[in-house]
């Protein structure tokens, strides 16, 4: 099979940890074609429909080199066995554009995933909602009044973007923080920009686990991305350390109600977020961890990404045919 991934720039990745690049190196273990492009490289032509200006790579094991990049080629989208969108957030106005380029290549024939609906559809910390009863106390405002509120409720609590990744743009607020005023209209941008508030979670200096979802299978270890002493994000960007570990009947739980709901919704990989009992969000983008999860325990996720794949692929016909 030839297999398109929307990455972001291939140099930029770091190939020791991305788990892209693990999943373009079991494709390629598994016999099939790897192509990427990025978002810039695509385009839709009244003649044509959706293209991509895209690279055929041959991966290599060698983390420094770990590609050889054959001539840039046009080809239409519809023309792959399945494309696969990796490209990291901020999910931006540019990332609502392409999923609408994608749906439409979906509709002349293409197979994508995750597929761009879906993508568009579940915010990455908005779809919290739809699971509320695993998730800790949170809420979502944009006024200062809503969520000063929700401060002196809980006394001690996060603040963070909806948009964002990897801790980036992360607040913990107490009730009697001198600068709480001064985040609030930070990062609501003055009340014109829409935020979550979660209560914050103790447990968290155990761990931010990630868990994968992989073709409605929950991956039987999660990475506990557990601060840096003085740090409450755990997020590996932000100096996070990754322990890799069996998931607990509490994880087991959560994952596995909400691994056929967005299966089915064409959610091919997810990864949520737990700290101690509580769901923290739900990853639809370009979830992470499968690198230090084969490396702690031998599972090997992308390999798993790919026979999911592979099945899904067989399963149904293009959305266009």
């Amino acid at each position: 099979m030839r297999l398109a991934f929307i990455i972001d720039p291939p140099a930029t990745l770091k190939a020791y940890k991305d788990s892209s690049v693990a999943m373009m190196r079991a494709a390629q273990a598994a016999g099939h074609k790897v192509w990427v492009l990025e978002v810039a490289d695509l385009r839709w032509d009244s003649g044509d429909g959706v293209v991509g200006d895209l690279l055929p790579l041959t991966l290599a094991d060698d983390d420094a080199a770990w590609y050889v990049a054959g001539d840039r080629q046009t080809i239409a989208l519809r023309d792959f066995d399945a494309v696969l969108m990796r490209k990291d957030p901020p999910f931006d106005m540019e990332y609502i554009t392409a999923t609408w380029l994608l749906e439409r290549a979906e509709a002349e024939g293409a197979r994508v995933f995750n597929r761009p609906r879906a993508l568009r559809d579940h915010s990455e910390k908005l779809a919290l909602a739809e699971f509320a009863q695993f998730a800790a106390p949170t809420r979502v405002a944009r006024r200062a009044e809503a969520i000063d509120e929700f401060i002196d409720r809980h006394g001690d609590v996060i603040l963070k973007p909806l948009d964002g990744m990897g801790g980036a743009g992360i607040f913990r607020v107490r009730a009697d923080d001198p600068n709480r005023n001064a985040i609030i209209e930070t990062i609501t941008n003055d009340g014109r920009r829409t935020i979550m508030a979660q209560c914050f979670l103790p447990a968290i200096v155990d761990g931010d686990k990630r868990i994968l979802i992989v073709g409605g299978e929950v991956v039987p270890f999660c990475l506990a991305r557990i601060p840096r002493p003085g740090e409450t994000r755990g997020n590996l960007a932000a100096g996070g350390r990754g322990v890799a570990r069996p998931l607990t009947p509490r994880d087991r739980q959560i994952a596995e109600a909400l691994a056929p709901v967005l299966s089915t919704r064409g959610l091919l990989l997810v990864g949520i977020d737990v700290i101690g009992d509580s769901l923290t969000e739900i990853n639809v983008t370009s979830p992470t961890c499968m690198v230090e999860i084969r490396e702690q325990t031998g599972f090997d996720a992308a390999a798993l990404f790919i026979a999911a794949l592979e099945r899904a692929l067989a399963a149904a016909p293009a959305a266009g045919s």
